[in-house]
């Protein structure tokens, strides 16, 4: 794809990049099998590895944890009202959508007390070898500490548009907004009013200004991580894009990751 061409003009000492179908992947770019910090991305694995244990009954859904009332729920969509980077409480329960990797710190001590089975270890059962990711480990917390491929994504990001492992109705639930109307910050670009959030995923909706593109839909669901990483999936086209370079996010990537972004839609239109 000429769209994935452009990444070798951005001011990055490495980027690797792969656009996804539930088919595999159709196009990828630079060394896919080099290891990457995923910072908040790690945030998407970690919400698969919970809804796995949901599934299996490990935790449930609408089980207490975190501050009092809070659920795993309240956990996932950043609606606990934890701070970003303490155990504390910073708002109300469900008042305000505060992004906290606190929270899934919190989460990863919850699935570790009812398994018996440290939490990392758990996600390499329950994610990493069903699909195929050999090099993929969580290595710090639960909120961030993360490494990867786009190898390792592409197939990841394969599962989330087809799901195999997971109940297609399980996913659908989790990447639906949770706690409606809810504002906040989304780290980067400013307060959005709603801020929508379904669990662990970022929801796009109408969000402006954005890491995705304008052409994405507003179903599109992801995460963006602060090393300089990012995953979207596209339902409403089927498509999915994983990028991850070693330079932490900024000014820089403002304008790169929407343009990139469009000019993969673009090109998938005229497939």
């Amino acid at each position: 794809m000429q769209s994935l061409e452009k990444l070798g003009s951005w001011p990055v000492p490495h980027v690797s990049a792969a656009v996804v179908s539930p088919r595999g992947t159709l196009a990828s770019t630079g060394p896919t099998d080099r290891v990457f910090k995923l910072a908040s991305v790690t945030k998407l694995l970690v919400a698969y590895g919970s809804l796995i244990a949901i599934e299996e009954g490990a935790i449930g859904l609408d089980e207490e944890a975190g501050p009092e009332g809070s659920t795993v729920r309240h956990l996932l969509s950043h609606a606990s009202g934890l701070a970003f980077g303490e155990k504390r409480t910073q708002a109300k329960l469900a008042t305000k959508r505060i992004y906290s990797s606190s929270g899934f710190e919190v989460l990863a001590e919850l699935i570790e007390s009812k398994t018996g089975i440290a939490f990392p270890e758990y996600l390499r059962l329950g994610v990493f070898e069903p699909l195929g990711m050999e090099s993929t480990a969580l290595e710090g917390p639960a909120g961030h500490g993360a490494v990867s491929t786009v190898d390792d994504l592409a197939r990841f990001a394969e599962e989330l548009l087809e799901p195999r492992f997971l109940a297609a109705e399980t996913l659908s639930a989790a990447t639906a907004v949770q706690f409606p109307d809810l504002a906040g910050i989304v780290p980067g670009y400013g307060m959005q009013r709603p801020n929508e959030w379904g669990l662990g995923f970022e929801i796009r909706g109408n969000k402006a200004p954005h890491w995705t593109g304008s052409e994405n839909s507003p179903a599109t669901f992801g995460h963006f991580g602060q090393s300089g990483t990012f995953l979207w999936v596209d339902p409403n086209v089927r498509v999915a894009t994983v990028v991850l370079t070693d330079r932490d996010f900024g000014d820089w990537a403002k304008p790169l990751w929407p343009e990139l972004s469009d000019d993969i839609l673009s090109e998938i239109s005229d497939l």
